[in-house]
């Protein structure tokens, strides 16, 4: 793997690519921008390189396009859980049973199912 790096890109990443691969891009709609290098292997780089040429966009902007949507995906899944109210109008247990006695209450609710 080689590294490629465009100044006005604001990215590094590495693959097999020469020097006459890389194209100056105008930055993109993030505020700032860090340079930084990641490790790509050959077949996903050639992969995304096709893609992003296939829409007219950089590679940079392929990248930061798949990066957010795996952190928004991320982000879905961490979302607590929350249990719906599925609470019914009444006056709590049945006269004789006790909230201790769930032994008897399951036995009253499954009757002769066991």
């Amino acid at each position: 793997m080689s590294c490629v790096k465009d100044k006005n890109d604001g990215a590094q990443i590495e693959g097999a690519l020469g020097e006459d691969d890389l194209r100056r891009v105008s930055p993109g709609s993030m505020g700032s921008h860090m340079k930084t290098t990641i490790e790509i292997s050959d077949p996903l780089l050639r992969e995304a390189r096709a893609s992003a040429a296939e829409q007219g966009q950089t590679l940079r902007q392929v990248v930061e396009a798949g990066l957010r949507q795996a952190l928004a995906t991320r982000k879905e899944r961490r979302r607590a859980f929350r249990l719906r109210d599925a609470s019914v109008g009444g006056k709590g247990l049945r006269r004789g049973l006790s909230y201790d006695d769930w032994g008897r209450i399951l036995d009253m609710a499954h009757g002769d199912r066991g």
